[in-house]
């Protein structure tokens, strides 16, 4: 399986993304932002901070050639994980709905956290069971996700909303004011992904926890 991963100026977890799907057995490979042909079964936007995140989270990012060619892979069908500054940019793009503010208290965090399954029902979280609580670093200061309420209740009525902030016991606590504290959703075709927290940072029980190697997995075939 090809894994295509797009790099920025500004992103720092290209190597962590690429090394965890190598675990899995996947060919990765990472791109350059210039480029505008991509050949791949999945495409990963990973985190960083794009452009130095001026103006706002991905609005930069969004201009980059590889975007049309992540726009191309999304129209036939083809697979997208947007992690962290990756989610930043499907919303830009408009791939996934709804848009990030700044944490509600103003600060960056960086932490473990909770996550709650809330949807099984795609690819991505197939290996894991719902309601099911997964431990996986965030590291992020514009993670308060945003939408109205019409909107909201399509994403839950298609089983869009993915992952919600928890505590330990799957109790809702939220770290940065998210709606709903969601933590990821994907499109209607669930086929494009995206969340805030990095399972790329929890896929080696040396790390804490392996976690996310359950969600990537789930990807790979």
């Amino acid at each position: 399986m090809k894994v295509a991963i797009i790099l920025f100026p500004g992103t720092n977890c290209e190597e962590d993304t690429a090394h965890a799907f190598k675990l899995l057995g996947c060919q990765t490979q990472i791109i350059w932002h210039k480029e505008d042909k991509i050949d791949a079964d999945l495409v990963v936007l990973p985190g960083g901070f794009s452009y130095g995140d001026y103006l706002r989270t991905a609005a930069i990012a969004k201009f980059s050639p590889a975007m049309q060619a992540v726009k191309e892979h999304a129209k036939k069908g083809g697979y997208i994980l947007g992690i962290c500054n990756g989610f930043q940019m499907l919303l830009e793009l408009g791939l996934l709905k709804g848009a990030m503010r700044r944490n509600e208290n103003l600060n960056f965090v960086s932490k473990y956290h909770h996550l709650k399954v809330i949807s099984n029902n795609n690819k991505f979280l197939a290996n894991l069971a719902k309601n099911e609580v997964v431990n996986i670093p965030i590291a992020h200061g514009e993670g308060n996700y945003y939408t109205d309420e019409d909107t909201l209740k399509s994403l839950y009525d298609n089983e869009q909303v993915l992952l919600k902030y928890c505590d330990s016991h799957g109790n809702e606590i939220n770290p940065n004011g998210s709606v709903d504290s969601i933590a990821g959703i994907c499109d209607e075709s669930k086929r494009i992904f995206g969340l805030m927290p990095h399972p790329e940072r929890a896929c080696e029980k040396i790390l804490g926890t392996d976690d996310g190697m359950k969600m990537l997995k789930g990807l790979v075939w």
